[in-house]
């Protein structure tokens, strides 16, 4: 399942989020979302990982306190055009 995980401090890498993502289950990948012009990330990951872990991850995160943000942990959806 591939999580959406928003609300990130800037200042969050992504070895930090693995290990948080870890503690639920092995981690596929993770991928942090820039801006295109800056190139600064924008606080906003996707973490893919199996769907039990998933579902365990989204309920015990979503609405954590993670370097000082509430974190936003959700099933990733499709973008709707």
């Amino acid at each position: 399942m591939n999580i959406y995980v928003g609300n990130l401090n800037y200042r969050v890498k992504e070895a930090d989020l693995q290990k948080v993502m870890e503690d639920y289950g092995a981690v596929s990948s993770i991928k942090f979302i820039k801006d295109r012009e800056t190139g600064r990330f924008r606080g906003i990951a996707f973490v893919e990982m199996e769907d039990q872990a998933a579902a365990k991850a989204i309920a015990e995160l979503d609405g954590a306190e993670y370097f000082g943000r509430n974190m936003v942990v959700k099933e990733a959806r499709p973008p709707k055009y």
